[in-house]
């Protein structure tokens, strides 16, 4: 990789091309309302607390050896790049594959564990017999997009991600209900699109890797150790973020007994989704700014400080608008759904408000991970767990759902701050300036205006009014938020929304 200066403009088109991969979101959340009305609340709270143990399990399993590539291949020769792909496909799928075998052996006694009318029972240990084989499939799949990130790729996810996996989806369970799969039709579905998902990720491989060289490269000690010491270090940051998307609905169902917890861990899913859009902005600036951080960090860190303003200004003028539009429209976007899943409004509005707070600091965690600072990872994550776990011990059992989603908004906001400090004190480094606040500024203006509007309004009037108040507030706040470079940098867009 050559040692070239990473551009503001490149950082922009990365984030577009990833925030369109990341859009999976937004069709998970249409996606929504139609699982549940075909297949209903408990069967897809089963579902969401079966697809969030893969999850878990999958982010132990991997070893981190998905972030690690993002570090690895971008400075190291292609011989080497080549041995640290493969190596991390076979320390990763063989051992999830050896998994899924034994899940689907032990149905039955893994079934015993998981929350469930007693209607649910039979089909429940099918499921889990079939669903545990996402694991391999997942694997292959997350080893196989990271891989083609770490090339500074960030296209291609488009098409997986967000056509062929999330809209495949959609068609298999809506062909597996026609066909009267029932319940089980949610996990056949899912299945199924992860298959296909997994089979384009072959020539995605063959696109950015030589796949002769792939198959041929020696796996020495060295890359095992290097990519194994990479990844074992960044562990335990991405396997407590994950905890914090994952593990709530798995927990909540443990803890609720019976039918109620299947219903309470779809409850959460549904605010968690909706809630995940302001943060798909979020991300896709830390997809973007992973591997150029480390590409960048091989010249001076003091060139990382305008990409890390730019990422940081443009997050927050855009999440926090939209984080007060899911927070004042929740009622009508609920509405899409069954009329039992308008419980789950508290738990969304929490969730936005976090997610907004989180915007403000930017992609500060994959700068701290990707610039060597490989203890810091580890405090960050010992921090959000520690924080988790303490105000779901204290807020759960009285607040049900509700201190759940408390819970893992301050641990998400735990993280994301001491990065930020972290920063501040080894490299110098800070999103606050002077342009940031007048961003927010505007945004918040923005939000109070919404408020206002709730309150004046009712029915399709007042969703209207939501929706021209959120689009002036994001482009009052990249207004006056970006500097004349940042703007520039954002294109074409720039351009036909006249922000130049």
């Amino acid at each position: 990789m050559s040692g070239e200066s990473v551009t503001r403009g490149e950082v922009a088109r990365g984030a577009a091309l990833v925030a369109l991969s990341r859009a999976s979101s937004l069709i998970e959340a249409v996606a929504q309302p139609l699982f549940i009305w075909l297949y209903g609340l408990p069967a897809y709270g089963l579902y969401v607390v079966l697809w969030g143990a893969i999850n878990l399990a999958e982010n132990i399993v991997d070893l981190s050896l998905t972030s690690a590539l993002q570090r690895i291949v971008p400075q190291e020769d292609e011989e080497t790049a080549h041995a640290a792909v493969k190596a991390a496909l076979l320390a990763t799928v063989l051992p999830a594959a050896l998994i899924a075998l034994a899940v689907s052996l032990a149905a039955p006694q893994v079934a015993g564990f998981v929350s469930a009318a007693p209607e649910d029972r039979l089909w429940l240990v099918q499921a889990i017999r079939l669903f545990a084989w996402a694991l391999p499939l997942w694997t292959f799949v997350e080893v196989s997009t990271s891989a083609a990130r770490a090339r500074r790729a960030f296209g291609p996810e488009i098409r997986l991600r967000l056509f062929w996996e999330q809209s495949a989806r959609i068609v298999f369970a809506c062909g597996f209900f026609a066909m009267g799969a029932g319940h089980l039709g949610l996990v056949l579905a899912h299945l199924a699109s992860l298959s296909l998902t997994a089979a384009l990720c072959v020539p995605l491989l063959a696109r950015f890797y030589r796949p002769r060289l792939l198959l041929r490269a020696p796996l020495r000690r060295a890359h095992f150790r290097l990519l194994l010491v990479t990844g074992l270090a960044l562990l335990p940051a991405n396997v407590s973020r994950r905890l914090l998307v994952d593990a709530p609905a798995v927990v909540i169902n443990l803890l609720i007994p019976g039918g109620r917890g299947a219903v309470a861990a779809g409850l959460f899913e549904i605010a968690r989704k909706i809630a995940t859009l302001p943060l798909s902005v979020r991300q896709a600036f830390q997809y973007v700014m992973a591997p150029l951080a480390a590409h960048q960090a091989r010249a001076r860190r003091a060139e990382i400080a305008p990409l890390y303003h730019f990422a940081s200004r443009v997050s927050t003028a855009l999440v926090v608008p939209l984080a007060g539009l899911l927070a004042f429209a929740g009622r009508d976007i609920l509405s899409l759904y069954r009329p039992e899943a308008m419980a789950a409004l508290p738990l969304l509005v929490i969730l936005v408000a976090a997610r907004a707070a989180e915007a403000i600091v930017g992609p500060a965690t994959p700068i701290v991970e990707m610039t060597g600072h490989r203890l810091l990872p580890l405090l960050n994550s010992l921090i959000g767990a520690a924080v988790w776990v303490l105000f779901s011990l204290l807020l759960v059992p009285a607040l049900g759902a509700e201190g759940m989603a408390i819970a893992v908004g301050l641990a998400t906001l735990a993280i994301a701050y001491a990065a930020t400090v972290e920063l501040r004190i080894s490299d110098d480094l800070t999103p606050f300036d002077h342009k940031l606040f007048q961003g927010l500024s505007a945004a918040l203006a923005g939000l109070a205006a919404m408020w206002v509007a709730t309150r004046l309004l009712g029915g399709p009037a007042r969703f209207g009014s939501l929706l021209l108040l959120w689009a002036a507030a994001s482009w009052a706040a990249l207004r006056v938020g970006l500097t004349r470079p940042d703007r520039e940098a954002l294109g074409g867009f720039a351009r036909a929304v006249r922000l130049a």
